[in-house]
Formats: structure tokens, C-alpha cells, sequence
């Protein structure tokens, strides 16, 4: 009895385990999701406001805005384009590592952008836009072409899979039309050789004739005459049986 208790008692304790281990993964999981629809919601915001500030606000403050705006634009396709790749492809790892140094800089410029967007001094703003302007051109031009090579790579790769794919349905339909399917270059078969004749000698080939052949070259044989009537002598004739009576 003791035994029972005490394996029911494990087994109470598992299930208890099992669901507390369970509601904090679930509780994890929806706060992951709940912060990443936050932070998306943020910069969806941030994005729009940044888009009107560029619109509407003019000389250094607008330009600034217009910085960040391209900025962010740039680094986040390339992540997202890095991120879809790297799951088909893992030669793409390198790519992520470099990615992740460069956005270290985007960040830093991103940092210093938003600073000064509130600099209230024009002149210092006007002073730094030239080398803002410059690391933000540096920063987008590489995030560009590495967005673009890793676009390039994955068409690269489509369009070989489309290319085989296309040359083995062509080899299947051509195995599934094979009585319309023509054998060009087939020699005909060689015709026999001539039997050898005792002395060593080839003899005279013949073939076979054709079936009209014959009965073009011999006579046809001469049809069997019906028997005509000749008088019978009288010796000839049946004698009749003797009467025993």
C-alpha cells in the first residue's frame, strides 16, 4: 500500500512539474510576442513621425530626419533579407556576422541623429551635416549591396533549379511519348553473310522470294481433265452372279 502511495505521490509531482514548466513557456513565449509587436508598433511610429518631420520641417532639422529615415529603411530590409536567406542557406553565416558589425554603426550614427534632432544651435547642425551626410551614405551603400547580393544569390539559386527542374520534365515527357519518338542515326541491320561451300568457296546467296514471286515466273500447273465417256467391249462388262437355283 505504501508503494502505491509513494508512486502516486511521484507521479502527482510530475504532472505539477510538467505544468508549471509548461504555463512558463507559455508565459515566456507571449511576453516575446507582446514585446515584439511593441517594438514594431514603436518604430512604425517613430518611422511615420520621422517621414513628416522630413516633409515638413526645413534646412538641418528636416535633413537629419531625412538621414535617419534612410538610414533605418536600409538596415532593416537588409536584416529582414539576411534573416529569410540564412534560413535555406547556412553558407550565409559569414553574411549575418558582418551584418551585425555593421549594424553596431547604424546604431551608433542612428544615436547621434536623434541627439540632434532637438540641437537648438543651426550652426553646429549645419557644421556636422556633412559628416553625418557621409557616414550615413557609407553605412546604407553597405547595407545595399550586401541586401542585394544575398537577392542576387537566391534568384541565382531559383533559376538553376528551374533550369534542371525544366530539363527533367522534358526528359520525362519525352519517355512518356515514346512511340512518337524517332531513333535518328540508326544504321539498319547488316544483311547475312553467304554460307561457305566445301571447297572454301562463298556459294551463290539467295533470299527469300517474295510471295508473288513464284507464281509470276513458273506456269501454274494444268487443271485435272474431267473423264470422258469411251464404249465399253462386251468382255468388259460385269457378269451377272449364277443362280444356285
Amino acid at each position: 500500500m505504501e508503494v502505491v502511495l509513494t508512486v502516486f505521490a511521484l507521479l502527482f509531482l510530475l504532472f505539477v512539474a510538467l505544468g508549471a514548466y509548461a504555463t512558463v513557456k507559455a508565459v515566456g513565449a507571449a511576453k516575446r510576442g507582446v514585446d515584439r509587436t511593441l517594438a514594431q508598433a514603436r518604430r512604425t511610429v517613430e518611422d511615420h513621425t520621422l517621414r513628416a518631420k522630413s516633409f515638413a520641417q526645413l534646412g538641418p532639422a528636416g535633413e537629419i530626419a531625412q538621414l535617419r529615415l534612410a538610414l533605418r529603411t536600409s538596415m532593416r530590409a537588409t536584416q529582414d533579407a539576411l534573416h529569410a536567406g540564412a534560413a535555406e542557406d547556412e553558407s550565409l553565416k559569414e553574411s549575418l556576422g558582418l551584418f551585425e558589425r555593421l549594424s553596431a554603426h547604424g546604431h551608433e550614427l542612428d544615436a547621434d541623429l536623434k541627439r540632434l534632432e532637438s540641437e537648438p544651435d543651426r550652426a553646429t547642425l549645419t557644421a556636422r551635416l556633412p559628416e553625418l551626410r557621409g557616414r550615413t551614405e557609407r553605412i546604407t551603400k553597405s547595407a545595399d549591396s550586401l541586401r542585394w547580393a544575398v537577392r542576387d544569390r537566391a534568384r541565382r539559386f531559383a533559376d538553376d533549379d528551374l533550369g534542371t527542374l525544366s530539363a527533367q520534365i522534358d526528359i520525362e515527357a519525352d519517355a512518356l511519348r515514346h512511340w512518337t519518338r524517332a531513333e535518328p542515326g540508326q544504321a539498319p541491320p547488316p544483311w547475312p553473310d553467304a554460307p561457305a561451300t566445301a571447297d572454301g568457296q562463298a556459294a551463290e546467296q539467295t533470299w527469300p522470294k517474295a510471295p508473288g514471286t513464284r507464281a509470276a515466273e513458273e506456269p501454274a500447273p494444268e487443271a485435272i481433265a474431267p473423264p470422258s465417256w469411251r464404249p465399253t467391249a462386251p468382255w468388259q462388262k460385269k457378269p451377272r452372279p449364277e443362280s444356285t437355283t
